[in-house]
């Protein structure tokens, strides 16, 4: 490569720098080019979420209307957590609720749990050649803890290699503290425009369709499909049982055949059992959802998380692991597809 230029920076690399406008000033960010074509943000001070996503100059993420918000706007009471839900590629729900606000035991537990506003520690960038391949990697630690309360840790590590259309994304949730914790947890991943549009489908492994509500009951016969920016459109959520291989992998996976682009996301229904999928077709809100969870989106005291919740013991340490494939042509989405339809 050497011969080739004067600086790796050229043709692959890790940007860091320092957002200073508006509501997103002071925060830390790294822009991630590998080579293929796969470009995408890291916002180390949003729980080392992803925001922007693109493949050759297509963006495939949805960035609400709030943009990127330093973590010190974040409100969590009620449903202030939408004042600074950027969405962005990769949004990080938890660790102690995910869904709706609710009361327990005295306690108050905000939207989607606070780990999307928590910037992250010991943050760092590296990049180190892998087998002759260069493997660019951000990893960091976030904590959620209080006096005489929790003390989780959620370390995470971001890696992909020159070259490839994968990102891998390695999480490990460790209790620090002295007494169980229940641990919700969900990935939310949101595909906007133009991957998503009105000939984008989502493909799945479903063998059982969940839809929340009636809203989404109504829709359930065309769940897979996206429509145009619907005026008064309102949001369905569903969840889905996907089917596995013999080890508990799925996948799953929204596709543009006109755009001959789509991204899969892969990983063990073991540790995430639950795939939530949200549907918004509205105008400026127009975004599919792909959440891989370990829980209802309900929040703590939704009925259905009674018989599912997921404890943490004190030292006790649990993986999850995903990772993201940009499919680039008619044959890889074919044979995504295939695989998909075979599980």
């Amino acid at each position: 490569m050497l011969r080739h230029v004067g600086d790796f920076s050229q043709i692959f690399g890790i940007k860091e720098y320092i957002l200073v406008d508006g509501k997103s000033k002071g925060v830390r960010a790294y822009d991630v080019k590998n080579g293929s074509g796969l470009e995408f943000t890291i916002l180390a001070d949003r729980c080392l979420d992803i925001a922007g996503l693109s493949f050759k100059g297509v963006n495939c993420s949805y960035i609400t209307k709030t943009g990127v918000v330093a973590p010190e706007y974040y409100d969590e009471q009620g449903i202030g957590f939408l004042r600074s839900y950027l969405a962005g590629f990769l949004t990080t729900c938890g660790l102690r609720n995910v869904g709706s606000p609710c009361d327990q035991d005295g306690e108050s537990f905000p939207l989607h749990g606070r780990m999307a506003n928590t910037p992250g520690e010991q943050v760092n960038a590296s990049t180190e050649w892998i087998n002759d391949v260069p493997e660019l990697t951000i990893s960091g630690k976030m904590r959620e803890a209080r006096l005489f309360g929790e003390n989780l840790i959620l370390s995470r590590k971001i890696t992909v290699r020159y070259g490839e259309n994968k990102i891998l994304l390695q999480n490990s949730i460790e209790n620090m503290g002295f007494k169980r914790e229940q641990l919700h947890l969900l990935f939310h991943f949101n595909m906007g425009y133009p991957l998503l549009d009105s000939e984008a489908i989502l493909v799945t492994p479903t063998k059982k369709l969940d839809p929340r509500d009636q809203e989404a009951q109504n829709g359930a016969s065309a769940v897979g499909l996206c429509q145009p920016p619907t005026a008064d459109y309102a949001e369905q959520v569903f969840y889905h049982d996907l089917n596995t291989d013999k080890a508990g992998n799925t996948s799953v996976a929204l596709i543009n055949k006109n755009l001959q682009l789509g991204v899969a996301l892969h990983y063990s229904k073991n540790q995430l059992f639950n795939f939530t999928q949200w549907k918004q077709m509205g105008e400026g809100d127009y975004v599919m959802g792909m959440e891989p969870c370990n829980c209802y989106v309900g929040g703590r005291i939704d009925p259905r998380n009674a018989n599912v919740v997921e404890y943490l013991e004190p030292g006790a340490v649990k993986n999850f692991d995903l990772t993201i494939e940009i499919l680039n042509g008619l044959d890889e989405i074919n044979a995504m597809i295939k695989k998909i339809n075979n599980l």
